[in-house]
């Protein structure tokens, strides 16, 4: 899969992206992607040789320089209902990128991939990506109170994070399509 926009190209991750990725994921900012930490460059040159191999995971590359700048996640929950999420080097925030980015992701999966419902969890704190899900069209479904545990208290004992949910459906995808 390759996707080119105005400024962007969406593909697979090749080992060059090494670079890119570790700028990145050597210190997350959103506790959902602590998992995803790297904490060397070598983990950087392993997880891209991963991500290369898995379909869920696309390198969202600046269309100039071929430097990744982000990635984009998509999982399919069968028949026709795909999850979807992303995550941005903050050094390229205010630029537009990531709503360029998931537009034609989004766009991607409802004409090619034809699902019917997409949807993100996004955490409450994550100001950005909710105000992205609603300039993408999606509508907030759901708040779930002490959802998930990414990392832990002092102590040792989950932190629990509230986490919103957002959809849409192709048919409302269509119809903002058609108005723009």
């Amino acid at each position: 899969m390759r996707i080119e926009t105005e400024r962007l190209i969406i593909r697979k991750f090749k080992e060059h992206d090494a670079a890119g990725l570790w700028d990145y994921l050597s210190h997350p900012r959103v506790n959902c992607f602590f998992n995803e930490k790297l904490n060397t460059f070598e983990d950087a040159v392993a997880n891209v040789m991963l991500r290369s191999k898995d379909e869920t995971q696309f390198a969202v590359c600046l269309k100039e320089t071929d430097t990744v700048i982000g990635n984009l996640f998509a999982t399919k929950d069968e028949p026709d209902t795909y999850s979807v999420g992303w995550q941005f080097n903050e050094k390229y925030e205010g630029k537009g990128y990531a709503s360029e980015a998931a537009r034609a992701f989004l766009k991607f999966l409802f004409n090619d991939k034809n699902a019917r419902r997409i949807y993100a969890y996004v955490e409450d704190y994550n100001v950005r990506s909710q105000k992205l899900c609603e300039r993408l069209g999606m509508r907030r479904e759901a708040y779930f109170i002490e959802f998930i545990a990414f990392i832990q208290n002092p102590d040792g004992t989950p932190k629990y994070e509230n986490t919103f949910e957002y959809a849409i459906l192709k048919k409302e995808w269509n119809l903002l399509e058609v108005q723009q």
